[in-house]
C-alpha cells in the first residue's frame, strides 16, 4: 500500500458551529448534512472542540428525567447487511455508498453473526501499512 499524506485524504468541506450553538440545532445540522460530527470553532476559526454522534449517545444516556421511548421508535429498520464471505472492498463500498459506519454481518442459518465498522476498516488498512513497511 502506498504511503500518502493526510492532505490527499482529508475532507476540506467542513461543517462548523460556534460554542454557543444549541445541541438541538447542531443535531439537526448533522442530520440534514448526513454527517457524524460538527467541528466547534470560535470567531477566529480556531478549533475549540468537536461534537460527534457518540456525544449524543452520552447526552441521551445522562438525560434527566429519563425518556421512556423504546428503541423501535428511532431505529433504522431493514439496515443494509453483508455476509462473512463478502470481500472487504465490497463491504467498504457499501458503507461509503450508504454513508454509514456500521455494517451488520448476517448468515442465512444463524442470523446476526457480527458487525463491520469503520474502525475495523481503519485497523485493517493500518495493519496492511505496517506489513508493507516491515
Amino acid at each position: 500500500m502506498e504511503d500518502i499524506f493526510v492532505a490527499r485524504l482529508m475532507s476540506t468541506d467542513l461543517l462548523t458551529v460556534s460554542p454557543d450553538t444549541l445541541v438541538e440545532d447542531a443535531a439537526q445540522l448533522m442530520l440534514d448534512s448526513g454527517v457524524g460530527s460538527v467541528l466547534v470553532v470560535d470567531d477566529d476559526n480556531a478549533l475549540r472542540g468537536i461534537l460527534t454522534s457518540t456525544d449524543f449517545v452520552r447526552i441521551v444516556a445522562n438525560q434527566k428525567p429519563k425518556d421512556r421511548t423504546p428503541v423501535s421508535a428511532y431505529m433504522t429498520e431493514n439496515p443494509t447487511t453483508t455476509t462473512a464471505q463478502a470481500s472487504v472492498t465490497e463491504a467498504a463500498d457499501a458503507m461509503l455508498d450508504g454513508g454509514f459506519h456500521h455494517l451488520p454481518v448476517v448468515d442465512d442459518d444463524e442470523g446476526l453473526i457480527g458487525i463491520l465498522t469503520t474502525t475495523d476498516l481503519a485497523a485493517y488498512v493500518a495493519g496492511l501499512e505496517r506489513e508493507a513497511t516491515a
